[in-house]
């Protein structure tokens, strides 16, 4: 089975490269440093000739909410036009836990219009929403910085290992479509403030995490709940301690 991998030269896409390669899969990575380039369309139509499956687990260079919202947008409809055209059985894209329930920031907003346009296409699919990786934990770190302290709420969060999310891709891009939505998140539940708190006392960062509730994440307010997975989500076995030894 040939799976395209959209964003196939990143922290979970190549992973997903490198799995699906060790169980037999023909995978095949596309970036635009490999000459596909899902915005211009470069290149998009000929990499998935022959594709039974397409996975996007690409990201927008910015984060303004602006150009988060028209990244997702006209990559997604580029390669669902692409898909469609090449007869791509099967569209599996990455997404964040608790996207929907966050309206206020730009990024989540983009998250949520990208599904739509899947859910709306004729293409059968599969999303993966995963909470916060460990790896994302000093990038959290750095935009909630404000005169060198660290200022974040206590709202929950699961975080998981990135090559635990990049699994459970290539399991669902290996499977068949659900046209549904799997969870997942890792085993343990931390303040959000204290998930950053031990990752930066861990790396001998000086930064003060301050603990404020009234603080956003990435322009958006917090429940407690607004970033854990639901019940049914499935969960890693890597703990924070132990990632963190390991790195």
């Amino acid at each position: 089975m040939k799976i395209v991998v959209i964003g196939g030269t990143g922290l979970i896409g190549s992973t997903v490269v490198t799995r699906l390669g060790e169980h037999g899969q023909q995978a095949v990575p596309a970036a635009p440093s490999l000459g596909v380039n899902t915005i211009t369309g470069e290149g998009v139509k000929e990499v998935l000739q022959g594709a039974d499956v397409v996975v996007d687990v690409s990201n927008s260079p910015s984060f303004a909410d602006d150009d988060v919202m028209s990244f997702f947008q006209t990559s997604t409809t580029n390669l669902l036009d692409a898909a469609a055209g090449a007869g791509v059985g099967h569209y599996v894209a990455l997404s964040v836990v608790g996207n929907d329930r966050l309206p206020d920031s730009g990024y989540l907003r983009a998250k949520v219009a990208q599904e739509k346009l899947i859910k709306a296409s004729s293409l059968p699919y599969s999303l993966v929403h995963a909470t916060q990786f460990f790896e994302f934990a000093a990038g959290i770190a750095d935009t909630a910085t404000v005169g060198g302290e660290v200022r974040l709420p206590g709202a929950g969060v699961q975080p998981v290992a990135a090559e635990e999310v990049a699994a459970l891709v290539g399991k669902t891009a290996a499977g068949n479509p659900s046209n549904g939505i799997v969870e997942i998140g890792g085993p343990e539940v931390f303040g959000l403030d204290q998930w950053i708190r031990t990752v930066l006392i861990a790396r001998s960062d000086p930064r003060e995490v301050v603990t404020d509730s009234q603080a956003h994440y990435f322009g958006t307010a917090l429940q407690h709940d607004s970033l854990l997975p639901g019940r049914d989500a499935q969960l890693g076995t890597t703990r924070l301690a132990d990632w963190l030894s390991r790195k």
